[in-house]
């Protein structure tokens, strides 16, 4: 049986991947939308999340696209409601909610999937495969973007629980903890925000994996093409993750690359998941934001506006 999808929020990121997705992927479908501003033709179209509970009974899952701030109450009507939950990254404003989350739907028994869309970058596989059993001296990861490209005219991400530069940081963050074997430890960091804003534009992070080294360049003030790359310099050639997963070198030499299924494979994996009852709630990325937030040096930059 198809599991029946509602999806909260239908901004630009809904638009251009999840909407496509769900079409694209066998055994689900999309039952209705909860929107305040926006419809879908031929598709039921309520202005909230509640009213499309109420009268979708039919709805087996939901996918919240929404920000961060108020997911939490978004996510508990869900799982109160008796349906599963899929997150779009970061799964929440907290850690702390996103475990009370886990705590409710383990006791509902019901399906909580906190996705993380960069892990599912076609050559994100082959490079931890690669990576298996070798020697890692260092990590570079170089994430750069141009904030008015990708966020025009949206204040949330600089607003608190926005994350700032960390909303593109975390996906090399997904990345890198999921090609690692050793668990990722974050050791120092440097946050620039603008004056007026709340959240970072740019940060650097020293961080390590047992012993070797890692360090991360984020920054949303790229006004040329972007940069999305992960560097890792190992006893048998420099290894490259390049195009935020995309591409996959060894020496210069692509080993991997591949069509762009990202979040066609988020939704195959969350019909999975319902089937086999199980969730998947790795809160590995999120918590190096958090510790970077915990132990940043903090330096305020000229205003920007976006």
């Amino acid at each position: 049986m198809s599991l029946a999808i509602g999806l909260v929020g239908l901004g630009a990121i809904a638009r251009a991947q999840h909407l496509p997705a769900i079409a694209e992927t066998d055994g689900v479908h999309l039952a209705a939308i909860a929107s305040r501003n926006a419809t879908l033709p031929d598709l039921p179209s309520y202005p909230d999340l509640r009213a499309m509970l109420d009268a979708e009974p039919e709805i087996g899952a939901v996918s919240l696209c929404t920000p961060p701030q108020g997911r939490f109450d978004q996510a508990m009507a869900v799982l109160r409601a008796g349906r599963h939950l899929m997150l779009e990254k970061p799964p929440g404003m907290t850690l702390s909610e996103v475990e009370a989350l886990r705590e409710t739907a383990a006791k509902a028994g019901l399906t909580i999937f906190a996705t993380w869309h960069s892990r599912e970058a076609a050559a994100v596989d082959a490079a931890r495969q690669w990576l298996a059993g070798r020697e890692i001296s260092e990590i570079r990861i170089d994430w750069r973007e141009d904030v008015r490209k990708w966020h025009p005219g949206q204040e949330w991400i600089w607003q608190p629980g926005g994350l700032g530069v960390f909303d593109p940081g975390i996906n090399a963050l997904s990345i890198l903890t999921r090609i690692l074997r050793q668990p990722v430890r974050l050791t120092a960091a440097a946050l620039s925000i603008p004056q007026g804003r709340q959240t970072p534009i740019a940060a650097d992070l020293e961080m390590c994996a047992g012993a070797t080294p890692i360090t991360a360049a984020f920054d949303w003030r790229e006004t040329g093409d972007e940069l999305w790359r992960i560097t890792l310099q190992t006893e048998r050639g420099t290894a490259m993750l390049d195009k935020g997963g995309a591409e996959f070198s060894v020496d210069g030499e692509v080993i991997a690359t591949g069509e762009n299924r990202e979040y066609a494979n988020l939704y195959a994996r969350m019909r999975d998941l319902v089937r086999a009852g199980q969730s998947d709630l790795d809160l590995a990325p999120m918590r190096l934001v958090a510790d970077a937030f915990i132990n940043a040096r903090f330096a305020i930059t000229d205003p920007f506006d976006a």
